[in-house]
C-alpha cells in the first residue's frame, strides 16, 4: 500500500483503508476524511488566492478531499494523483458524481520515480504549479517517498521558483517531542508495522525543505492532534 495506505489511530490498533472504508456510489468513503476535509480547508482559503493558479495533489486517497476543496476555489485547477489503482479509481468517480470542471482526471503516480513518468497534463509542467498538496503521506511513508516530495518541491522542478507553496497534512512530533499519549501510542504502532514509517519531526523536515529552497512559513494546529505545515519558497539573495 505503501504511502497511500490510510491508518486509524483511535484505537491504537491498524486497519488498512480497504477495511476501514464505507461505500458510497461505489465511491472510497474514509469517516477521517469527511471529519477533517472542513478544517483543511479553513486553512487553505488563507492561502490560495483568486489569481489563476495550478495544485497538485500527491496521494489524492479516496478523493473525498480535494472534491470538497475544488468547488471552493473555481479559479484553481487541481490534479488529484494516488499511487493505489483503487483510489484513483474512486477519485475518478467523485469526479464524476459531482461534475467538477476544474478537476483532472487522477493520474497514477509514485512519487519516488522521475516525474518525466508521471504523465502529466500540459497545465502543470515543471517549475508552474501553484501549489503541492500532501495529506496523511509523511507518517505512512518510506524515507525514500518523503525525500521526494521535497525533491520535486526544489526550483526547476515541479513548484513554482517564485511563490510555490508545499502544504503538507498530518501528526508530526515537534522539536524531538510526541505528544499526546494517544500520538506517541500511535507513532509506536506505525513503526512496529514499518521501520521507516512514523511521525517525522519538524526539524527534519525543516532540514529537508531547506535543502529544497524552503522554509517553514506556518505551522497551524489542526483538530485530533495534526498540524498543517505550510512551506514556502526562500527569497534568492
Amino acid at each position: 500500500m505503501l504511502y497511500s495506505l490510510l491508518i486509524s489511530r483511535n484505537t491504537g490498533l491498524f486497519f488498512a483503508y480497504l477495511f476501514s472504508v464505507k461505500h458510497t456510489f461505489s465511491m472510497l468513503c474514509a469517516p477521517a476524511a469527511e471529519r477533517n476535509k472542513q478544517p483543511i480547508l479553513d486553512i487553505l482559503k488563507q492561502y490560495i488566492d483568486n489569481e489563476p493558479r495550478t495544485l497538485l495533489e500527491i496521494a489524492s486517497g479516496s478523493g473525498q478531499h480535494i472534491c470538497h476543496f475544488a468547488p471552493q476555489f473555481p479559479n484553481v485547477l487541481f490534479q488529484p494523483s494516488d499511487l493505489d489503482d483503487r483510489y484513483v479509481k474512486s477519485i475518478n468517480l467523485y469526479i464524476d458524481h459531482y461534475k467538477l470542471c476544474n478537476v483532472k482526471r487522477a493520474l497514477k503516480i509514485d512519487i519516488r520515480k522521475d516525474i518525466s513518468s508521471w504523465n502529466l497534463p500540459s497545465e502543470f509542467q515543471p517549475a508552474y504549479i501553484d501549489y503541492l498538496l500532501s495529506i496523511n503521506m509523511i507518517h505512512i511513508s518510506s524515507n525514500a517517498a518523503v525525500n521526494a516530495l521535497f525533491e520535486v518541491s526544489k526550483a526547476g522542478s515541479l513548484l513554482s521558483s517564485k511563490d510555490g507553496l508545499l502544504i503538507t497534512y498530518g501528526p508530526y512530533a515537534v522539536n524531538g517531542e510526541i505528544t499526546p499519549q494517544s500520538n506517541i501510542d500511535f507513532d509506536r504502532s506505525l513503526r512496529s508495522t514499518d521501520s521507516e514509517w512514523g511521525l517525522r519531526d519538524t526539524i527534519l523536515l525543516e532540514k529537508k525543505a531547506a535543502a529544497s529552497g524552503l522554509y517553514i512559513r506556518k505551522i497551524h494546529e489542526m483538530p485530533a492532534n495534526n498540524k498543517m505545515i505550510i512551506f514556502g519558497r526562500q527569497s534568492l539573495p
